[in-house]
C-alpha cells in the first residue's frame, strides 16, 4: 500500500491575520488593539510568517515598523482575501439567522439615541432580533459580524448611507442650577461638564455667543457622555448638549436650556451605513426605515 508523502505546513492563519493588519494600520500596537491581542503576540506571529517566508515583511526601526517591499506587494492580496473571507461569514450567517441584525455604534449613541427608539421597532417586528454593541470607531463593515453601524460622518455623506438626525450644541443644565444664570458671562465662573471626545465644542459655541471672546471653561470631561449627562441633571454643573442625544431630557424638564434656543450646528450628522450582504439588506432597510421615520416625527 502506497503511503502518501507529509504534505507541507502553510502558515497560521493567526499569522496571516497578524502581518495583514499591522501591514495595514501601519504598526504592531494597533493591529492588537484591532484583533484583541497584546503587541507582542503580533510580534510573535509576524515574526513566524517572516520564518515560513523566507524574507522580512517588516523592517524594525525605533519609532515602530516600516513594511518592506515584499509586505507592501503581498499586502493588498492579504487585505483583499480577508475582506472576502469576512464577507462570506457574515453571508452564512445572515442566511442562518435572517430575523438577527446586529448594530454597531457609539456608546452615547447606543444609550441615549438608539436605546429609547429600539421599542417600537419591535412592536412593529416582533419577529426582529436587534443586538447593539457599542464601539468608539466604525466598524470594517466587510469583516466585522454587523449588519448596520450608526456614527456621526462628516458631510457630504457617502451615496449609500442615510442620514438619521442632524445635531446642534447648546448650554444644558438641571432647573434649580439655570435659575442663578442670567447671560453667558455666568460660564467664566460656572462648573462647565463636556464629552472629552468632543473637547471643543464649549469653545465653538461660545464663539456664537460671544464673538471675539476666548472662553476656557472650567470643569470636569467625561469619557462617557452619559454620565456627564447624568451628572448634569444631578446639578454638577452646566453640561454643553448635544440635541439629538438629550431630547428627552429636555421633554421631561429634567434639563433646561438656560440661554434659550441660541445654539450651534455641528458639522456631522449621524448616519445609517448598510453591510453588503444581500441576506440582510431587505431587512436592515426596514430598521434604517422606521429610524428615519421616528427622526420625522
Amino acid at each position: 500500500m502506497s503511503v502518501a508523502p507529509p504534505r507541507p505546513k502553510g502558515p497560521h492563519l493567526n499569522a496571516l491575520r497578524a502581518f495583514e493588519a499591522a501591514a495595514r494600520l501601519g504598526g504592531f500596537r494597533m493591529a492588537a488593539g484591532e484583533l484583541g491581542v497584546t503587541p507582542g503576540a503580533i510580534a510573535q506571529h509576524v515574526k513566524a510568517l517572516e520564518e515560513w517566508a523566507g524574507a522580512a515583511l517588516f523592517e524594525r526601526q525605533s519609532q515602530g515598523v516600516v513594511l518592506t517591499a515584499l509586505g507592501e506587494r503581498t499586502l493588498p492580496e492579504f487585505t483583499r482575501a480577508f475582506d472576502q473571507l469576512g464577507y462570506a461569514m457574515q453571508s452564512l450567517r445572515s442566511i442562518a439567522t435572517p430575523t438577527d441584525i446586529r448594530i454597531a455604534t457609539l456608546p452615547s449613541i447606543a444609550q441615549l439615541w438608539l436605546s429609547p427608539r429600539l421599542p417600537a421597532i419591535r412592536r412593529a417586528v416582533p419577529d426582529l432580533r436587534i443586538s447593539v454593541t457599542a464601539l468608539e470607531q466604525i466598524p470594517n463593515m466587510d469583516r466585522d459580524p454587523f449588519d448596520l453601524a450608526i456614527f456621526y460622518e462628516d458631510l457630504p455623506v457617502a451615496a449609500d448611507h442615510t442620514v438619521l438626525a442632524t445635531d446642534d450644541i447648546f448650554p444644558v443644565c438641571a432647573p434649580e442650577l439655570a435659575n442663578t444664570m442670567t447671560s453667558p458671562n455666568d460660564l467664566e465662573q460656572a462648573t462647565c461638564l463636556y464629552d472629552t471626545t468632543w473637547a471643543g465644542d464649549w469653545q465653538k459655541w461660545y464663539a456664537r455667543a460671544r464673538p471675539g471672546r476666548e472662553f476656557r471653561p472650567r470643569g470636569p470631561g467625561f469619557s462617557l457622555y452619559s454620565l456627564a449627562v447624568d451628572e448634569a441633571c444631578n446639578g454638577a454643573g452646566i453640561l454643553i448638549g448635544h440635541r439629538m442625544l438629550i431630547e428627552q431630557h429636555l421633554a421631561s424638564g429634567r434639563l433646561v436650556a438656560p440661554f434659550g434656543d441660541l445654539s450651534v450646528r455641528i458639522d456631522r450628522t449621524l448616519t445609517a451605513t448598510p453591510s453588503r450582504h444581500p441576506e440582510s439588506r431587505q431587512t436592515v432597510d426596514r430598521v434604517v426605515a422606521m429610524l428615519t421615520h421616528e427622526k420625522s416625527r
